[in-house]
């Protein structure tokens, strides 16, 4: 016993050690750390990162980056450099992200600097393009940690206060996606707790010339993707972010220059139960008011992808769950992204996407892209521009004459620069079926082999369709049977082939048993005599019938179906009648007396039965009226019954 004890516990310890091997190999193999080197009065900073993990048959794995220098700027470059205003110790982050590459990104400890040589009149250059921006260092992936930087300019000619919101977990999905777990401020900004929004219902006159006319009519804008036009309508914008994300973050900010541009940094963490479709965009909201005196604003949205693997080449929509029911008048989002990781710049890219049958392709319109470029003319010119074209089945996109960089190309630091996308709207065909559909996208790059994308998925949520039945049952064993019933039916919305179906029919049923007669031979007055004992039932009986079958359409017009089927009695009444007849001798040619007696009896929810059905329907088959015959076989009594139905499916 004590050698058995002995093995369990070198067993246990032996296994102990290899997994505190194996995980402090693991950790140990994915921690980045920050290297740094002063220069006069600039600071250099080196990732040192772990080795990459190729993923089989991708191209070449790489690291991107995200500085965060602890003063409010930021850098995307891998080996960056920094100026800083005031001296004082500063918390240096890195996030190094693995592409194409099989482990998880490397995590950094924040490392504090000291800055004993600022340089107080180092100017920034002005690095934004609009006055309110949104950015990433990454794309999510459940259970990691990604960095949203907010970036907003004052665009008036005056010092101002102000507010800044930022919107997040979408409505349309049950789980939340992302939770806030740090905001980083470097401007005395201020989180504010609120529940509720507070408006000015005032607009600064003089930007009344720069606000869209599409504020006229705001009702226009919803559900549409932002951009950071002028706005005047605050009211409405939060009330319309309200609807569409559950959680929002509030700040507010003070004496910002004319010209000023300031970052607040998040970090936002993905729990387990997020949405794990990565063919699905999600998106977060900034909404920008630069003088909270009046309601003047501008609106951002920033669209994302879940990902389980970091690789830039990817295929989203924005119709991952759809609704058939109002799907028809529904315009798909669609995104091809991709990154050239040659040695050198890509003068031609094709994508070759995939358009499923259910879409109409001459539908599609390209609403943005990168490289910037104009949509080409139906002749051959020299200047860069995109060529859309049609096969069959797929859609072409073509980038000629274009430079895009290589990440392993000479003096390209910033890897954004190596990236493109383009972006289109398609609207489904005339006639479409509920089914869903798969796509992906070969991209080459100049005379490369394709890089294939993941598969970007359109499917259909189940929806109900609620149906009203009524028909006649035929009881071809039961003498003067008369069955009516009334019902309604459950079922998936307009199902394209296989689907499930549950009914809930009552029925009322009058029929009359077989008529039973018993012959006796008894002595009478020490004669016998023939006594018949006749029984005459009548039963009215209320009915639930309760099916469940699969069905299947073969086409718009025709169905069939099987299944199973329960039905008890709701209520049931029996009158019978009983006659005793005395005849002379023993036969029936003289009859001496006669006795009825009647009687009448009530009873529920009892004579449980099943049995199996078989089903067929013409008609409208997925929605609208059809006609139906049904054969159901009882497996407890000769009760077998065609059914004739008529029902109408919503």
């Amino acid at each position: 016993m004590r050698t058995f004890l002995s093995v369990i516990y070198f067993c246990c310890c032996g296994q102990w050690l290899f997994a505190q091997t194996e995980a402090s190999h693991d950790s140990l193999s994915r921690i980045a750390t920050i290297k740094h080197e002063v220069l006069g009065n600039t600071i250099q900073f080196t990732p040192q990162t772990p080795t990459l993990e190729q993923i089989a048959g991708a191209p070449k794995a790489f690291y991107s980056h995200f500085w965060e220098f602890g003063d409010g700027k930021y850098s995307k470059e891998e080996n960056p450099e920094h100026t800083y205003k005031s001296a004082g110790d500063y918390d240096v982050k890195l996030w190094a992200t693995n592409n194409y590459d099989t482990g998880k990104p490397p995590t950094t400890r924040p490392k504090k600097i000291s800055v004993n040589n600022p340089d107080p009149s180092y100017q920034d250059e002005a690095s934004m393009t609009e006055d309110l921006m949104l950015i990433r260092n990454r794309e999510p992936m459940p259970q990691e940690e990604i960095v949203v930087v907010l970036s907003y300019k004052n665009y008036l000619n005056y010092t101002t206060n102000g507010k800044l919101f930022m919107f997040y977990n979408e409505q349309k999905y049950k789980a939340d996606n992302f939770e806030v777990v740090d905001i980083r401020m470097y401007h005395n900004e201020n989180q504010v707790h609120e529940t509720d929004f507070v408006y000015t219902n005032t607009t600064h006159d003089s930007d009344r010339d720069f606000v869209a006319s599409a504020d006229r009519n705001q009702q226009h804008l919803k559900g549409q993707v932002q951009d950071t036009t002028i706005k005047t309508n605050l009211q409405f914008t939060l009330e319309d972010a309200k609807a569409e994300y559950r959680d929002w973050e509030t700040l507010e900010f003070q004496n910002m220059e004319p010209n000023e541009e300031r970052n607040l940094f998040f970090t936002l963490k993905t729990p387990p139960e997020m949405l794990k479709d990565t063919s699905a965009i999600i998106s977060i909201r900034g909404v920008y008011v630069p003088d909270a005196n009046f309601d003047n604003h501008k609106v951002k949205d920033m669209e994302m992808e879940i990902v389980t693997s970091h690789d830039p080449n990817k295929m989203s929509s924005n119709g991952t769950f759809m609704n058939y029911r109002t799907v028809r008048f529904k315009t798909l989002k669609y995104k091809i992204k991709f990154q050239n990781n040659g040695e050198g710049p890509a003068r031609t890219i094709r994508l070759e996407t995939d358009i499923p049958e259910i879409l109409d392709k001459q539908s599609i319109e390209v609403t943005d892209m990168y490289p910037k470029c104009e949509i080409c003319p139906d002749y051959e010119v020299r200047y860069s521009c995109l060529d859309t074209a049609f096969t069959d089945k797929k859609a072409i996109f073509t980038f000629k004459n274009i430079y895009l960089p290589g990440s392993e190309q000479k003096n390209v630091k910033d890897y954004d620069s190596t990236k493109g996308f383009v972006k289109y709207n398609i609207k489904f065909a005339k006639d479409f079926h509920k089914k869903s559909t798969k796509s992906q996208t070969a991209i080459y790059f100049d005379k490369n082999d394709p890089i294939i994308t993941n598969y970007s998925t359109t499917r259909f949520i189940p929806g109900l369709s609620i149906g009203a039945k009524v028909g006649y049952n035929a009881y071809s064993d039961l003498k003067n049977s008369e069955s009516y019933f009334v019902g309604a039916t459950i079922s998936p919305y307009k199902s394209y082939r296989w689907y499930w179906q549950v009914e809930l029919l009552n029925s009322f049923h009058n029929y009359d048993a077989k008529t039973h007669v018993f012959d006796e031979i008894i002595d009478m007055a020490q004669q016998r005599s023939l006594q018949r004992t006749t029984t005459n039932s009548h039963f009215q009986n209320v009915d639930w019938e309760i099916p469940v079958l699969v069905r299947y359409n073969i086409n718009n017009y025709f169905g069939i179906g099987a299944g199973l089927q329960g039905m008890f009695s709701l209520s049931k009444k029996q009158d019978q009648e009983i006659l005793i007849e005395q005849f002379e001798g023993i036969t029936d040619e003289y009859v001496m007396q006669t006795q009825l007696t009647k009687s009448s009896h009530s009873s529920g929810f009892n004579n449980f039965r099943t049995g199996l059905l078989l089903d067929v329907t013409g008609g409208f088959a997925r929605i609208g009226p059809s006609l139906g015959a049904r054969y159901v076989l009882n497996l407890k009594e000769d009760f077998n019954y065609l059914q004739f139905y008529a029902i109408w499916k919503f």
